[in-house]
C-alpha cells in the first residue's frame, strides 16, 4: 500500500457529520499550521493532552515532525471539510503534496488525535446492480461485533452458493477501501456485485478496529488469530443460513492467510486465495524494506531479530511507525509465525489460487510457491492485473494510480475464473 505519514493514531467512531467547523478546532488547526511552518514541534507538543503526551513523548514526536517537514515542505493551506465529534477533517495543501489531516480534541481543546494520510477526493457511492439486494450482517464476538454486508440476487430460486470475502492488510474496509492509505478502488464491492450477477451470494465485512465493526480490543492487544476467529464466526453464520447451498472462503492479500487458517475443520466447500503471499510475512516485509535507506533497513532488522526472540523494540525510527511501531509488534509476532505454503498444504478442499502478473506487492513467484505446496490446486495467472485486481501496467507510478480510481472495473478474467471455479464445485 502507499506510504502513510503518521503523527499519531486516532480511532474513528461513526457519528453524525456536521458541516460547521467548531471554533476551538479552527483555532487549534491554525496554531498547528503556524507552529509547523515555523519549525516549532515543541509548541505543537504543548497542545497535546496528557494522555497524548504519554503515548507519543516529545523525543519521538519531534524527529517525526522534522522528518515530515523535510518530505512535505511547508503547509500552505488548510481547508475544513467536515466534523464528526470528536473528529474534524481538513485538507492540508503542502508544498510537495496534498494530505488529509484528522484532528481530535478533548473537552479542554487539547489534542487527543492527530493523523495525516494521503488525500483522496470523495466519490459517489458505487451503485449495485438492480438485480441484487444488500442487507446488514452483525456477528457478535467476545470483544464486540463484526459488521458486514450480505449481497444476494433478488430472484434467487432455491439454495445458492455464498462467498465470504476476507479483506487484506491495513485499515481496509468491507468495500476494499482505505482513505488512510489513499486506497479507493471498491474492489470487494465490485466483486460482490459481479458474483451476485452470476447467481452467487457474498458477505464482505469490516475487520476489527475498522469501519463499523466494534471491539474492546486495543491495537497493542490485537493478534493475527483474532482475524481468524472472526472469519470462523462468519463461516458458521453462513453455514447456518438455510438460503445457501455451500460456503466458499475467499481471502485477498493478507486475508489469504487468514482464510487458510479459518477453513481448518470448518464446513467450507472450497477456498480461493487472491494475491496471497507464499512466504511468511517477515520475509515479505524484509524484502519490501529494500526500498528504504540502509539505516532504516538495519533498524527494521534489529526489531525483527528481537521480535523472533520474543522481545519488543520501543526505539523505532519514525519512518517505520506505519509498519513496526511498538503497539503493533505483538501483532507482527503472531503474524510472522505462519508459513502460507505450509498452511495451504493442509487444505482438504478444492483450492483456486489467483495472481496478477503486475501485482507490485505480491509477485507471481509467491503464487507458484502456493501451487507447489498444493499440487492439486488450480492456478489462475491473470496478465496485467495488479494487487487491487484491476488492469494496470508494470510501471509503479501508473500502477499505484489505479488505487484511487474507484470506477475502474475488475479484470474480467478474474470474475470469469472465480465464477467458473465455484459453479464447477460438486
Amino acid at each position: 500500500m502507499k506510504k502513510i505519514y503518521l503523527i499519531a493514531f486516532v480511532l474513528l467512531f461513526a457519528a453524525q457529520l456536521k458541516a460547521q467547523e467548531p471554533a476551538n478546532y479552527a483555532a487549534v488547526a491554525n496554531k498547528f499550521k503556524q507552529f509547523y511552518n515555523a519549525n516549532q514541534p515543541d509548541s505543537i507538543f504543548a497542545m497535546f493532552s496528557p494522555e497524548m503526551k504519554a503515548s507519543l513523548p516529545l523525543d519521538k514526536f519531534k524527529p517525526t515532525t522534522v522528518q515530515l517537514k523535510s518530505q512535505l515542505g511547508s503547509l500552505k493551506q488548510i481547508d475544513f471539510l467536515k466534523f464528526s465529534s470528536p473528529l474534524a477533517i481538513y485538507k492540508g495543501t503542502f508544498t510537495n503534496a496534498v494530505f488529509q489531516l484528522n484532528l481530535s480534541l478533548n473537552s479542554q481543546s487539547k489534542i487527543i488525535g492527530l493523523f495525516l494520510a494521503p488525500y483522496v477526493e470523495e466519490t459517489k457511492a458505487m451503485a449495485m446492480d438492480p438485480s441484487l439486494k444488500e442487507a446488514p450482517i452483525l456477528l457478535k464476538t467476545f470483544s464486540g461485533s463484526i459488521s458486514g454486508t450480505l449481497t444476494t440476487p433478488v430472484n434467487a430460486s432455491g439454495k445458492i452458493p455464498v462467498v465470504l470475502i476476507i479483506p487484506g492488510s491495513g485499515p481496509t474496509d468491507r468495500d476494499g477501501n482505505s482513505p488512510k492509505l489513499g486506497l479507493n478502488g471498491n474492489t470487494y464491492k465490485m466483486l460482490a456485485n459481479e458474483l451476485g450477477k452470476n447467481g452467487i451470494a457474498s458477505l464482505r465485512y469490516d475487520k476489527r478496529l475498522i469501519g463499523q465493526s466494534i471491539t474492546t480490543t486495543k491495537e497493542k492487544e490485537l493478534k493475527f488469530e483474532d482475524y481468524v476467529d472472526d472469519a470462523v464466526g462468519l463461516v458458521n453464520l453462513l453455514t447456518d443460513d438455510q438460503r445457501f447451498s455451500k460456503v466458499i472462503v475467499l481471502g485477498h492479500s493478507e486475508g489469504s492467510l487468514v482464510g487458510m487458517l479459518a477453513i481448518r475443520d470448518q464446513p467450507v466447500k472450497a477456498y480461493i486465495s487472491v494475491a496471497g503471499a507464499g512466504r511468511s510475512a517477515d520475509i515479505v516485509v524484509t524484502e519490501q524494506m529494500k526500498a528504504y535507506p540502509k539505516f532504516i533497513q538495519d533498524n527494521f532488522k534489529r526489531m525483527l531479530d528481537s521480535l523472533k526472540r520474543g522481545k519488543f523494540t520501543d526505539n523505532i525510527d519514525p519512518k517505520l511507525y506505519p509498519i513496526a511501531r511498538p503497539d503493533i509488534q505483538p501483532y507482527l509476532l503472531s503474524w510472522f509465525r505462519y508459513s502460507p505454503a505450509r498452511e495451504i498444504k493442509k487444505a482438504k478442499i478444492p483450492v483456486l489460487i489467483v495472481q496478477g502478473t503486475t501485482d507490485l506487492q505480491v509477485p507471481v513467484t509467491d503464487a507458484d510457491l502456493l501451487k507447489k505446496a498444493k499440487s492439486d490446486a488450480v492456478l489462475l495467472l491473470i496478465p496485467n492485473m495488479n494487487h487491487i485486481l484491476k488492469e494496470a501496467p508494470a510501471d509503479k507510478e501508473q500502477n499505484t494510480a489505479t488505487y484511487s480510481k474507484p470506477d475502474l472495473p475488475l479484470k474480467p478474467e478474474l470474475v470469469t475464473g472465480i465464477v467458473n471455479f465455484i459453479k464447477g464445485l460438486k
